[in-house]
């Protein structure tokens, strides 16, 4: 079997059990991601970022499928994260498409793409579905989730 696919394997495994830890050994030192909610992180702003989000996470469970290798480094597939979006209460289905570059036995690049209008009005509800649509509404979303990485960030390191 594929290394990569083993590799990309155990990385959504150890997702569905919250092992951040195991997660973020799949990922090179220098890893690159990028989503619609923390947009571009680097580094150890990735690792802290799933550390956070496994931590924090309720009711959450993780279907994935549709691995696919479309060249000898570049792979895609499916996943589903389902939770509780803790500051509204609102369960949220989220279905997303993984991009991820592999390079020496690690994820190198890793983006995961979904739409944050359909993500924001499962959490948010009624405001989520008027407004998520909207830049500016998208971009308080993004600054909050940030202002929580950076909040997180700075309590592990002291």
């Amino acid at each position: 079997m594929d290394p990569n696919i083993i590799l990309i394997d155990k990385f959504y495994l150890a997702f569905q059990h919250r092992d951040y830890e195991l997660m973020n050994s799949c990922y090179s030192d220098d890893i690159v991601f990028y989503d619609p909610v923390f947009e571009l992180l680097r580094g150890d702003e990735v690792k802290y970022m799933w550390e956070m989000l496994c931590k924090n996470a309720t009711d959450f469970s993780l279907l994935y499928d549709s691995i696919t290798a479309l060249d000898h480094e570049y792979y895609t597939c499916n996943w589903v994260a389902t939770y509780t979006f803790s500051k509204t209460g609102r369960k949220v289905v989220n279905r997303i498409k993984a991009h991820m570059r592999l390079e020496n036995g690690k994820i190198v690049e890793h983006s995961d793409g979904f739409s944050l209008h359909k993500w924001s009005a499962q959490a948010l509800g009624f405001t989520g579905q008027l407004l998520g649509w909207n830049s500016f509404f998208q971009r308080r979303i993004k600054n909050q989730a940030k202002r929580r990485l950076v909040k997180f960030i700075e309590a592990k390191q002291q």
